[in-house]
């Protein structure tokens, strides 16, 4: 009897190892295989083709994209939407795919499903983007572009002089690169010539008037010579 009663507790301990190992490996292979297709979808959301599956897209920014040198240019080398907006740092990613539901909502209530509703709204939907490029510091820009590894002496005169001073008062691309892959909006920046009729641009403010030099004397006004009297004849 105690023999038979050893064999059983025996079977059922090396039953209920079996049963364990045998549920930690299903579990294991369940997690790979659902990890596998969370990053496949995320993967599949990360391509050009997903951005501009919906009309408002497709007929409004990617056709301003395509006329730039993002889309072509001589190398072949393209940034597609994703590169720009969706950042490749796994929490970051997460943090904008959240995001993206609301960029869901106003989907589905049409907010700009025409064109004319879309130009109505531009200028807020570009600075959102604007404002967060530069809290992230122009991380997906700096993707491809990346301060550190400028050749200044193969840039032109002027982008080797703007990019140093840049650089040195800490600035970050979207500072002065705004409008680069789509169509500005009717925004004033703190770079150029000032224009009347335009949005303030919010995260610059404006340029104080220039003060005039101390030591400036003001310009002598001509005086007025009076009239020669006509000549008798």
């Amino acid at each position: 009897m105690p023999a038979v009663l050893d064999k059983t507790l025996h079977f059922l301990k090396t039953y209920r190892r079996t049963v364990g190992a045998g549920a930690l490996a299903i579990v294991f292979i369940a997690g790979i295989v659902a990890w596998g297709a969370f990053n496949t979808v995320m993967e599949w959301t990360n391509r050009e083709a997903f951005c501009i599956s919906c009309h408002e897209m497709q007929e409004n920014v990617y056709q301003e994209y395509r006329n730039t040198v993002h889309y072509s240019n001589r190398s072949g080398v393209r940034a597609t939407c994703p590169d720009c907006h969706v950042p490749k740092e796994w929490g970051p990613k997460m943090i904008r795919k959240i995001q993206a539901s609301n960029e869901v909502l106003h989907k589905i209530l049409g907010s700009i499903d025409t064109p004319e509703k879309f130009a109505e709204k531009r200028l807020q939907l570009a600075q959102n983007e604007w404002r967060r490029m530069k809290a992230n510091d122009s991380r997906e820009c700096r993707n491809c572009h990346n301060f550190e590894y400028f050749d200044y002496a193969e840039q032109g005169r002027r982008s080797s002089k703007m990019h140093q001073e840049g650089l040195n008062a800490g600035q970050t691309c979207i500072d002065c690169h705004k409008g680069i892959a789509h169509q500005l909006p009717a925004v004033a920046q703190h770079i150029g010539a000032e224009r009347e009729g335009v949005a303030p641009d919010v995260m610059h403010p404006p340029r104080p008037e220039p003060k005039p030099e101390p030591d400036a004397k003001p310009e002598p006004k001509a005086e007025a010579k009076p009239a020669e009297a006509p000549a008798n004849k």
